[in-house]
Formats: structure tokens, sequence, C-alpha cells
């Protein structure tokens, strides 16, 4: 019989727990994004009740329409990659988008956040993996990059993202993303999915993005 998502929740969470411990940390220092988008209410609602209170969504009109009027206490990542036109809906509804990953979108945002006066923590996107098909800055202008999201549209990123490419082992390139978090300045380490979260805590991962093993596959 297939587990209730509210059993593979806690399991999950147990894991975490593990995984921390093992890396010789506190469980408390991993946070849980439950990764809800595309998944039905019926799904999300059993997680909701048994406690989960931050969930990833990757497009904004989705989000809005699943949270709208029930995020009360919530904290919402945008986990996605955001266009220009809709930087204006996600500073509103998110509490922290973790994918800024070029100039323009750095603009964009810096101008929201002054005129709405509401300033949603900051992920830097990085594709450690230098694929052509996803979205993030390459490793070699990480640096350069971040200093310019600081210096040019006094924004301050909180941590770096990465999606580690499919096909090869996620150890190196949380292992990069950590390296170029730390001579950055930056705690916050958004890396591991459903299926590598544990080898992410194990490099300093502060949250984890899980979908699939929290709620099933997404139809």
């Amino acid at each position: 019989m297939a587990s209730s998502p509210a059993d593979s929740y806690a399991d999950v969470v147990a894991r975490i727990g593990r995984a921390a411990q093992a890396a010789g940390r506190s469980p408390s220092d991993v946070t849980l994004v439950a990764v809800s988008k595309l998944q039905p209410w019926e799904a999300v609602a059993p997680v909701l009740a048994a406690g989960q209170r931050v969930f990833g969504e990757n497009r904004v009109q989705e989000a809005q329409e699943r949270w709208s009027g029930k995020s009360e206490g919530l904290t919402l990542h945008l986990i996605g990659p955001l266009q220009t036109n809709k930087a204006a809906d996600a500073v509103a509804f998110f509490d922290v988008i973790e994918t800024l990953d070029r100039e323009k979108l750095a603009r964009f945002l810096a101008d929201e956040i002054e005129k709405q006066g509401r300033s949603p923590r900051l992920y830097v996107q990085v594709n450690t993996g230098e694929e052509p098909q996803k979205a993030g800055v390459i490793p070699a202008e990480a640096d350069a990059f971040i200093a310019t999201v600081r210096k040019t549209y006094g924004l301050e990123p909180v941590g770096l993202m990465c999606i580690p490419p499919a096909d090869e082992p996620a150890g190196p390139h949380f292992a990069l993303l950590a390296k170029i978090a730390a001579r950055n300045g930056l705690a916050g380490l958004s890396m591991g999915m459903s299926g590598d979260f544990e080898t992410a805590i194990a490099f300093g991962a502060t949250s984890v993005r899980v979908g699939s093993a929290v709620f099933g596959a997404r139809h």
C-alpha cells in the first residue's frame, strides 16, 4: 500500500534529522522546503496539517492560486525561474526568491523591493553543471555577479541555490556551491532534492527542496 503524504513527510523529516546528525550538525540547522508545485491540494493538506510550514513553488501564478488566503504563518519559496514581468507579483507574494540569476532580474527586483517596501530573502542560482538548458550564473561568473547585485542594485542575497545535473554525482556540485558561498560571505545553501538531500546535508545544505519524496510522484 502506498504511504500517505503525512507518513512520507514524517519519514523525510526523520531522514533529514539522521543526515544532519551524521554530519555533526543540528537537525534544526536544515530547513525542509516541501515542494508543492503541481501537487493536488489533497496531497498538500495532510502535510500542512502535520506541521510543515515552508513550501516551494515553481510558478508565481500557480502559487497565488494555491496559497492566496492560506499563507498565514507559512514561508513560501519561489524555486522556479522568474521572468521579469512577474517580478512585482513575486516580491509581493513570496518570502524567499531562490532564482536570482541575471542582472536584468536584479534590477527589476531592486525596483519592486523599493516600491513595495517588502524584502523577500534572495538566493543567487548557480548553474554548477553549466548546462545550457538550465538557469543560473555559471560558477566562473558567480563572484562578479554577487558583487554587482550588492554594489549596483543594493541587494543582499542570503545564499546560493543549485540543481546539479541529473546524470552526475551531486556531491562535487554541492561542494562547489559551498565554496562559492563561503568566499562571498553567504550562509544559505539551498541544495538537495528528493534523490540527494542527504548528500546535500553532508555538504552543508541549510535548506533542501523535497517534493516527490514527501508528496509522491507529480501527475
